[in-house]
């Protein structure tokens, strides 16, 4: 199959950015996203130009890293995939792809489609996490768990953090990420006890990193690639509440 890419191009965080065009020509559509821009890559490196920055890791759908807008879709048009698990016969042979980083003000440019995701590692420093010393694994059967509570930590702890839902809402908003990180701690015993603290220093650091206000467009919840429902949001808001008035 054949497609026309045109990707932005951005030298560095202070550069002027544009769009460049790459016409992939017979390439398989069994091959994934990341392994169309590999081609290109390789290709404009045999002619000496400066190859398409982006990031990946796993390629196995796990980390979250690749990230990128396509044709204006987080992670592009199929849902609960990553790019690296995008393949192109989710395409049609001529078809025209704009590929773009994702746009947050949180969210700087680093070059190309590389973006600087590191207000989520500081949100996650301010109380993602239990400071207990935990010590090594308890029994299975220690400390008893609701099945349901167990089944929505872990619906809540599925999440990447790959940064779909700032990049797909009209606000750039980080709701849907905090909420997960807040409420997979808080419906376990082990995070009870922070539990105050937790959603109050996180909420605080999301502000303070510039991310915008949620105003229930879904969004997030329709490109995260874990399917991470915006639930969790409304338990984090109740919480948030609590914890103030406490």
């Amino acid at each position: 199959m054949n497609l026309v890419l045109h990707v932005w191009r951005q030298a560095g965080p202070v550069a002027q950015g544009e769009f460049a065009r790459y016409d992939a020509r017979d390439v398989s559509e069994h091959m994934s996203f990341l392994e169309l821009l590999d081609v290109i890559n390789e290709d404009l490196i045999a002619k000496g130009e400066e190859p398409i920055a982006f990031e990946h890791d796993c390629r196995e759908g796990i980390c979250g890293s690749c990230g990128m807008m396509i044709n204006g879709e987080a992670h592009g048009p199929v849902r609960g995939v990553t790019v690296c698990q995008l393949h192109l016969r989710s395409f049609r042979d001529g078809d025209e792809l704009w590929v773009e980083p994702w746009r947050a003000t949180a969210f700087p440019v680093l070059k190309d489609l590389v973006v600087d995701r590191g207000a989520l590692d500081r949100m996650i420093q301010a109380g993602g996490f239990v400071s207990v010393r935990a010590g090594s694994a308890p029994d299975a059967n220690a400390i008893p768990i609701p099945k349901d509570d167990a089944d929505l930590a872990f619906d809540a702890a599925t999440c990447i953090g790959c940064g779909a839902c700032v990049a797909a809402c009209p606000n750039a908003s980080a709701m849907l990420f905090t909420a997960a990180k807040v409420a997979h701690l808080g419906l376990l015993p082990q995070g009870q006890p922070e539990r105050d603290r937790r959603v109050l220093a996180m909420v605080g650091r999301m502000d303070a990193e510039g991310f915008g206000g949620c105003t229930n467009h879904a969004e997030c919840e329709a490109a995260c690639p874990k399917e991470i429902s915006i639930d969790f949001i409304a338990r984090m808001n109740r919480d948030c509440v609590r914890a103030a008035l406490r």
